[in-house]
């Protein structure tokens, strides 16, 4: 089948996981844009002088692209709706985890102006999650499933799959680890806990994006920011510093 008629075709027959991708790239570029207005400085840390609109356009763009790819293999879903139930029971757990990153913080207290301030953090949170979901996730995971898939002709799919979330599932927590390690103050139980704790917070993410959809691991990890970098952001200033 030409790839193009296969494309529309897809479109076609997913209609609703395409609105659910669409509105959710619509809410994180108004949120983007609200911050945006108020103030440059929360993407300047991250992005520099590159307009955050214009990058944000771009990482959907990608997102779509991306998304089309796995739903064309019947790989991963953006939205199932008989899902959308379990969302509330499936909280409980990035709570657990941001709490184990409060209890660090209380012990080594990480830099006052890691988050972004109180209210622009109620923007910036929520658009970011949906970002960061496509650049962690959705990218390398659909990079090393085209990689990967060819090359293991003779491992049956599933365990390709798993291969290919543990390796997604370190990217993140290998990162942060190299950030803390370049401060030479935090002790290695802390790099150790921080890098153990991100790493099954990723592949959490990871498994319930392969067993529900996108806006599921999206859920799970907004619930993380929403504890950790607004609500702990907030109050952590007033009590560590």
């Amino acid at each position: 089948m030409d790839p193009i008629i296969k494309i529309i075709k897809i479109i076609s027959t997913e209609k609703s996981q395409y609105l659910v991708f669409l509105g959710m790239s619509i809410a994180a570029m108004l949120l983007t844009g609200i911050v945006y207005f108020i103030t440059t400085q929360p993407f300047e840390r991250f992005i520099g002088s590159l307009n955050p609109l214009l990058a944000g356009a771009v990482i959907i763009i990608l997102g779509g692209i991306l998304s089309t790819f796995l739903l064309s293999q019947g790989w991963f879903a953006i939205y199932r709706k008989r899902n959308l139930k379990g969302l509330f029971r499936r909280s409980g757990l990035p709570i657990l985890f941001a709490l184990i990153t409060v209890l660090v913080d209380l012990r080594i207290v990480f830099p006052a102006d890691m988050n972004i301030l109180f209210p622009e953090s109620l923007f910036f949170y929520p658009a970011m999650v949906f970002f960061v979901e496509i650049l962690f996730h959705v990218l390398p995971l659909s990079m090393l499933l085209v990689s990967l898939t060819p090359i293991f002709k003779n491992i049956s799919y599933e365990k390709v799959v798993w291969i290919c979330i543990l390796m997604v599932s370190l990217l993140e927590p290998v990162y942060q680890t190299v950030w803390m390690g370049s401060f030479s103050r935090y002790p290695l139980w802390a790099l150790v806990c921080v890098g153990l704790n991100l790493f099954l917070f990723n592949l959490s993410q990871l498994l319930i994006f392969r067993r529900y959809d996108f806006i599921s691991m999206y859920a799970f990890r907004l619930v993380y920011y929403m504890f950790w970098h607004i609500g702990w952001g907030y109050f952590r200033l007033k009590v560590l510093f």
